[in-house]
């Protein structure tokens, strides 16, 4: 494969160092302005903390001061603190959680328009519910960070830095033996840091996996039920939620192991600094109120490394989440948009070829799925494509969408090649109704207005009544208006089929594709949609591909494929006649009578 797909999770186990979050940096500058005051609101905040030890100390030594105004003009310049403490805090909180909160949605915008335009061989290497699990987990985390942990470590950071040199000029010899502590705390932080971002990243990776789990089988839940396999659903789905909490339970305790470490050794440190600062008052070597401040500022300071040591934990796990989140976004695509771009020539026409054409699945690297396949249509000629499963038919209509591109040979349309223009430009010329059928969980007329976003009411009725959907959509109960639910619950395979057809005639494109379009219709709606179809192809290239043949009698060709291979073409009755691979198929679907048709 050209490009480097997801990586594994074995290899995704090994999570990158906290330099992960620099990932977040395009995110964040187009705010730089509200960065910048939101940090002027942490700093001015953290600078008032420091204040109010001072004040602190001015009030305790000043509690026998003969004259009591000087005493109420302190307490009263810690009550200006305080209240500017806490419009900065508020200040800080509101801008910084508002930048958490656009910036994730910014993550969110940008990774869902990045997977929703990649090719479905990207989705061979990941589930599409550890993609979703990756745009709402793991941004709930990075909102966690930019929201709150980021600013509260940066606040923490200057009390700790504000509060050391306050220490050292009210004792510098309780400040020593406070600085003594700190090697003992680093060290398993540093320690148990690396544990803990291991322990992250995997346990993020068992919730993508239980996610991904879920998300299949509930897409899937009919056939689960049908074949009673629920049982081993919830086994399967039990494990994995359950190797999600084990690893959570390691990530918690590692974290609170170090976090009682880090506050045990902070504070029985404190506790004997304090019992010689307790001695040194009673020896008149500092006042009560230098204690007092000291004291205050080296609770500051034992918070604020309790504090970081708790953020570092909450970093390591967002570090994770951000590696996951770029790997999304700069995962290369095996099928790529050139940098200049042709136009579409003669837009309208929709002449279609293939060339020499050999593909091969990603998946299935050794089966040639196309093996050398030249094809030609002209415009306004419906061709059907017809042969045993796995033959190669359903890969032309992909390969003609460019969801994949061919390993040798070229495909064109109006005689350009598709991999020079951009896939959206030509994609407009071509409508698809698939074999099975995607109704999305709206309203009927907002399904069928998905082939033309725009179009009035009146064209979407006349697509319906082209595909003989109009019938049954009036007698929804609301009508067009009537909500189908998720994956069109409320519809029978046939009517969402119709449906389909109608959103295809809708779109009005010079290339109809049409992969056993009528596979799911009862006889006299395939007979009516076969009319419209008819009538629909007489201006447009058709591509047909069909099991059944009664609805293909009447194409200007039938191209028999085998084995990736085309094997004959001709008339209905000119392959009959040759008594190939297409004479036997229809006689095991024909009477003998219109065998010999």
């Amino acid at each position: 494969m050209a490009s480097a797909p997801l990586a594994k999770e074995e290899e995704r186990a090994k999570s990158k160092k906290i330099g992960a979050l620099s990932g977040l940096l395009p995110f964040l500058y187009p705010y730089k302005w509200l960065i910048i005051f939101a940090s002027l609101a942490l700093v001015i905040t953290a600078g008032v903390s420091l204040l109010l030890p001072i004040a602190v100390r001015r009030v305790v030594d000043n509690f026998n001061a003969a004259d009591a105004e000087i005493l109420n003009q302190y307490f009263l310049a810690a009550a200006g603190i305080a209240a500017l403490l806490a419009i900065g805090t508020a200040l800080r909180y509101y801008l910084v959680t508002r930048l958490g909160e656009r910036v994730v949605a910014d993550i969110r915008k940008a990774v869902f328009q990045r997977v929703v335009g990649m090719s479905p061989g990207f989705y061979e290497n990941i589930m599409t519910g550890e993609v979703l699990s990756r745009i709402t987990t793991d941004t709930t985390l990075i909102l966690s960070v930019i929201g709150s942990s980021v600013s509260v470590a940066l606040r923490n950071v200057l009390i700790l830095i504000g509060g050391l040199f306050l220490m050292l000029l009210t004792s510098a010899k309780l400040t020593g033996l406070v600085l003594l502590i700190v090697p003992t705390v680093i060290v398993p932080i540093i320690v148990l840091g690396r544990r803990l971002r291991v322990l992250s990243r995997e346990n993020q990776d068992w919730i993508a996996a239980s996610s991904g789990n879920a998300s299949e089988t509930l897409s899937a839940i009919q056939t689960v039920q049908s074949f009673t396999h629920e049982a081993e659903s919830r086994k399967k789905f039990d494990h994995l939620t359950e190797e999600s909490f084990v690893s959570a339970k390691k990530r918690i305790g590692t974290r609170s192991l170090m976090t009682m470490i880090v506050i045990f050794l902070i504070f029985s440190g404190i506790n004997g600094v304090l019992w010689i600062g307790a001695n040194d008052v009673r020896g008149d070597m500092m006042t009560p109120g230098e204690l007092v401040q000291f004291v205050i500022f080296s609770v500051m300071v034992a918070g604020a490394v309790a504090a970081l040591s708790e953020i570092w934990g909450e970093l390591q796990r967002a570090a994770g989440a951000t590696e996951r989140l770029v790997e999304l976004l700069n995962v290369e695509d095996n099928v790529r948009d050139p940098e200049t771009a042709q136009a579409l020539h003669d837009a309208e026409k929709g002449a279609v070829s293939f060339e020499s054409v050999t593909f091969h699945y990603p998946a299935r690297p050794s089966q040639a799925a196309l093996d050398h396949v030249n094809l030609h249509v002209k415009p306004g000629e419906t061709v059907a494509l017809v042969g045993p499963s796995g033959a190669g038919k359903s890969t032309i209509i992909q390969l003609l969408q460019r969801f994949y591109d061919p390993d040798a040979g070229r495909i064109t349309l109006n005689g350009t090649d598709l991999r020079d223009m951009a896939r959206h430009d030509f994609r407009r010329a071509i409508a698809l109704v698939p074999q099975e059928p995607v109704i999305f969980a709206a309203s009927a007329r907002d399904n069928i207005r998905f082939g033309l976003p725009g179009a009035s009411d009146a064209d979407v009725e006349q697509a319906a009544r082209a595909a003989a959907a109009h019938d049954f959509l009036t007698a929804l109960p609301d009508g067009y208006d009537t909500y189908v639910g998720e994956r069109g619950v409320m519809l029978s395979g046939g009517q969402k089929q119709r449906i389909a057809i109608a959103r295809a005639i809708l779109r009005d494109a010079p290339v109809l594709l049409l992969d056993e379009a009528t596979s799911a219709l009862d006889a006299e709606s395939e007979r009516a949609v076969q009319t419209a179809v008819e009538a629909l192809s007489a201006n447009r290239t058709t591509l047909i591909v069909a099991h059944r043949l009664a609805t293909v009698k009447k194409a200007d060709r039938i191209i028999v494929f085998d084995q990736g291979r085309i094997v004959a073409e001709g008339s209905h009755d000119e392959l009959v006649g040759e008594g190939g691979l297409y004479a036997r198929l229809a006689r095991l679907q024909f009477t003998d009578g219109l065998a010999a048709e």
